[in-house]
């Protein structure tokens, strides 16, 4: 990393975090939370100006190419301020053709094209690759309920791979194999493992601190011309890996097959190249159905789909759980009662939140295998398994 990337770096660990978190208090203590023309401008200001003068450094040097640890965290960085200033209004996609920040924008267009990333800030820069220095990870605030948001989400991200892991290698031995107990359970473990996690965030985790401190960090921004969505709590492969691996969405469905197109550039660019592999295979709920009519009776053949039953529905009780708790509770019940004006930009992926959450159940249902009338999912298939091993 260059003397100038670690300056910028320290900045976003310090006063980066204290001008959001100040501005965070003065919004959160007006009548009207959603105000933010007006106030605080000069913390704004400085904000803006000051992450300009480490933007403007970096982009005359031109060495944002020196290793990819270092690209990436860089391509964070500047996702992050540019997050921040739309976050505070000092940019906004409703009102603009390109971005105001000529160099913010060309310098995350440069790491964004040398990475194969979209040239934003993703999950995996406040998540997996969230470089922690002496115990304190990057943040947009010091905040305890983003604390929280952060540490809660990644707990289960790492949790989610985990399970995609187990899962991945249970291809590569076949789910006939005596030794796929130990990989079933160990992604049962891991699923259980998010369950924990996600109860522990919404016991915790206050609703209107997230709703009006975290959650408008997330909006999308333009880069250029161009607007890109905000980083979502999905952006990384592992939960697709999942999807596909046990057979719950597959990857010539229209429907789904847009939903991974729509995140690839938001992975990391190992992430990409994994989930790709993984549209290759046959699914594990299609090999044991390939298995089923000849080998029902057979206690390996027991074993093995009771054990991938357990799996499946453990996440689809962790799909039902993100959606109709999760969601529900800190974006969609607070969200009623806001007017039109308010509504803009609530979501971090662009659509209306009435689009957003029509898709978001579509999602749920698929990897819950729940019967629907409109759309295909493999309910039926599950049902024959679990009659064959009753």
């Amino acid at each position: 990393m260059s003397t100038r990337a670690e300056a910028f770096d320290g900045w976003m660990r310090a006063s980066f975090v204290e001008l959001n978190t100040e501005l965070e208090e003065h919004y959160f203590a007006q009548e009207d939370r959603f105000r933010i023309a007006g106030c605080r401008d000069d913390l704004k200001a400085k904000l803006r100006d000051e992450g300009h003068v480490h933007v403007v450094g970096l982009l005359a040097e031109g060495n944002t190419g020196e290793g990819f640890k270092s690209a990436l965290g860089l391509l964070g960085n500047v996702g992050l301020y540019m997050a921040a200033l739309r976050r505070h209004e000092l940019t906004n996609p409703a009102n603009e053709q390109r971005s105001p920040f000529p160099e913010a924008s060309s310098l995350a267009m440069n790491l964004g094209v040398a990475l194969g990333m979209a040239p934003r800030f993703a999950t995996s820069h406040l998540a997996t690759h969230n470089l922690a220095v002496a115990g304190l990870r990057k943040s947009f605030t010091s905040l305890e309920a983003e604390f929280l948001f952060i540490d809660e989400n990644t707990r289960g991200i790492l949790s989610l791979q985990a399970t995609a892991d187990a899962l991945h290698r249970i291809v590569h031995i076949g789910v006939s194999s005596p030794v796929t107990d130990v990989l079933f359970e160990t992604a049962r473990r891991a699923l259980e493992d998010v369950l924990t996690f996600n109860a522990r965030m919404m016991k915790h985790l206050d609703v209107d601190r997230f709703f009006y401190c975290v959650r408008p960090y997330y909006k999308p921004y333009r880069v250029g011309r161009q607007e890109f969505r905000g980083a979502n709590a999905g952006d990384f492969a592992g939960i697709n890996e999942i999807d596909l691996l046990l057979g719950l969405c597959r990857a010539n469905d229209p429907y789904y097959a847009q939903l991974t197109m729509d995140k690839m550039l938001f992975m990391l660019p190992a992430e990409q190249a994994r989930l790709r592999e993984t549209m290759t295979y046959v699914s594990l709920l299609d090999e044991l159905l390939q298995l089923l009519d000849e080998h029902a009776s057979k206690p390996w053949f027991r074993k093995s789909a009771r054990a991938f039953l357990q799996v499946c529905d453990l996440f689809g009780k962790m799909a039902a759980q993100h959606h109709d708790d999760l969601v529900k509770r800190f974006i969609e019940l607070p969200a009623q009662g806001l007017d039109a004006q308010q509504q803009q930009g609530l979501t971090a992926s662009g659509p209306p939140l009435s689009i957003l959450l029509k898709s978001l159940e579509v999602l749920r249902d698929m990897r819950m295998a729940a019967a629907r009338a409109d759309r295909p999912t493999r309910h039926a298939d599950l049902q024959r398994l679990r009659a064959a091993v009753a």
